[in-house]
């Protein structure tokens, strides 16, 4: 399959390219040069020619929705919106079979800790500009699903953190760098509902806060069940 991975220039884009790439044929974008073994291509994502070459036959995209805290107000809001919306226009126009948006747990966070959440749940994004774009991000990727103009997966993603990090430091949704790959790599190849499905992915920690690979639709929707076959590495 080939697959197009985006924001080269962030680590949790490098490792799960590096981790695709054993079974893939991944293609990596960034605005900036970026120095990996990986094939790079350059692209502001912008609204024409250049973006529909970007993502000429592809199989599908993993399009990071994470931004940098460095860059201004106006900047993040920017690709979280006008790049989301130019790159899935293109994907779209170019016939690319699925969108793989990468989002995060954090549009959760204001409901109590104390509850089981899943995927059924409305987020509650608050005003931090860092959550606020993932919910931009959601939306725009909803409007192109409901349109039936591409087949969007949108994995919510836990804090991620390395093998390494102390026990006392891991958060009840932490999610380490190969369990993201193991449901990237799951997203890729599951059946899916043909519009919009929404996955939490954590990893097994103490008080996991949020259930995982679980089918947005349940059994008594009119629409079918599909569940993303995710089974995070049980770590003693």
């Amino acid at each position: 399959m080939k697959v197009l991975v985006t924001l080269a220039s962030s680590h949790l884009s490098l490792e799960i390219a590096s981790s695709l790439s054993g079974s893939h044929e991944v293609r990596l974008t960034d605005k900036n040069e970026v120095s990996t073994d990986l094939e790079i291509v350059c692209s502001d994502l912008g609204h024409g020619a250049p973006t529909n070459e970007l993502v000429r036959g592809m199989n599908a995209i993993v399009h990071s929705g994470e931004i940098d805290p460095a860059a201004s107000v106006s900047d993040q809001l920017d690709y979280q919106m006008r790049c989301t919306y130019n790159l899935l226009w293109s994907a779209a126009e170019e016939g690319v079979q699925r969108f793989i948006y990468l989002s995060s747990l954090r549009l959760m966070d204001g409901y109590d800790p104390d509850l089981a959440v899943t995927e059924r749940w409305k987020p509650l994004p608050t005003t931090d500009v860092s959550v606020l774009c993932y919910h931009l991000g959601e939306m725009i990727c909803r409007e192109f699903a409901r349109e039936n103009k591409i087949s969007v997966v949108i994995l919510r993603l836990g804090d991620i953190a390395s093998e390494k990090v102390a026990k006392t430091a891991i958060s009840t949704s932490t999610l380490y760098m190969d369990d993201a790959a193991l449901a990237i790599e799951k997203a890729l190849g599951a059946d899916h509902s043909g519009w919009l499905d929404i996955y939490h992915i954590q990893s097994v920690v103490p008080n996991a806060r949020y259930l995982t690979g679980q089918p947005w639709w349940s059994a008594d929707d009119v629409s079918p069940s599909f569940n993303l076959g995710y089974e995070p590495r049980a770590r003693s």
